[in-house]
């Protein structure tokens, strides 16, 4: 059974009590952690901050599997690697497994595959060295399996994977077996959602929506994934949207097959 968490995007401005509670009353072992301004976890945290916050995690047996970043790797800026490398810092310092980052650079398209190709590869030494990963989410710019792992295998780093965000590659055409075709030697973490249409992205209940997420899940299965699954619930973007206490349990039963 793969290790189960669910983002902190779904619970916009909770403390680490009510991110324990969350993830102990509905069966998660983990806590993506979004960082953002107004979050439990940003930019400017202190590195004593962060371990305070490990530890909070730890004592509560929860692991962070991800440090949700908003960094934008094809973005055309001075300052792109050594924001990374401040995230990857940051990741250290909470026992996050990966840096989640975006593509970006939409306002640049000639030269975004490129400069992201080079962002990643400077800042793949630093991750290394920090043992932190960096994965590029299927996202924005980036949007399919197909664009990502293009850019990933000309990185050509361990240290550098994916973040399948089931949703998006599907609503741009691309089906999850494609998807799991392409990027299966990248995939480091996994987030599923799902959707009212592919052109309508308020979140609904997990196995409500149209996303084909049986489907995902029996891509995993068959390329032996067994890393983390963890439930993207927009809430920060979509306040009407029910909150985890009630997202979190239909997760489970889309994961158990129920």
């Amino acid at each position: 059974m793969n290790p189960r968490a669910f983002s902190t995007l779904g619970c916009p401005g909770a403390g680490p009590d009510e991110v324990v509670r969350l993830a102990r009353t509905n069966g998660c072992s983990g806590v993506e952690l979004r960082c953002a301004e107004g979050e439990m976890v940003h930019p400017e945290l202190t590195s004593t901050e962060a371990g305070l916050l490990a530890a909070a995690l730890g004592r509560a047996g929860l692991a962070a599997p991800v440090l949700a970043s908003y960094v934008q790797v094809a973005a055309d800026g001075p300052d792109v690697v050594e924001r990374l490398a401040r995230h990857i810092s940051l990741a250290a310092g909470l026992g996050a497994g990966q840096v989640r980052v975006f593509g970006g650079g939409a306002d640049r398209p000639a030269g975004r595959h490129e400069r992201a190709v080079r962002h990643l590869a400077q800042a793949a030494p630093i991750a290394e060295a920090a043992g932190v990963g960096i994965a590029l989410e299927t996202h924005d710019v980036f949007l399919t399996g197909a664009e990502v792992a293009r850019v990933l295998k000309d990185v050509g780093s361990p240290a550098v994977g994916a973040v399948w965000d089931a949703v998006n590659p599907w609503r741009a055409g691309e089906s999850p077996e494609r998807t799991a075709d392409v990027l299966g030697p990248w995939i480091r973490h996994v987030q599923l959602k799902d959707v009212a249409s592919p052109t309508d992205l308020r979140p609904v209940l997990p196995g409500r929506g149209v996303l084909p997420l049986g489907e995902v899940l029996a891509q995993l299965d068959t390329l032996g994934y067994e890393g983390w699954i963890s439930l993207e619930w927009e809430r920060a973007w979509y306040p009407d949207a029910a909150p985890l206490d009630e997202a979190l349990p239909a997760f489970h039963r889309v994961l158990d097959g129920d």
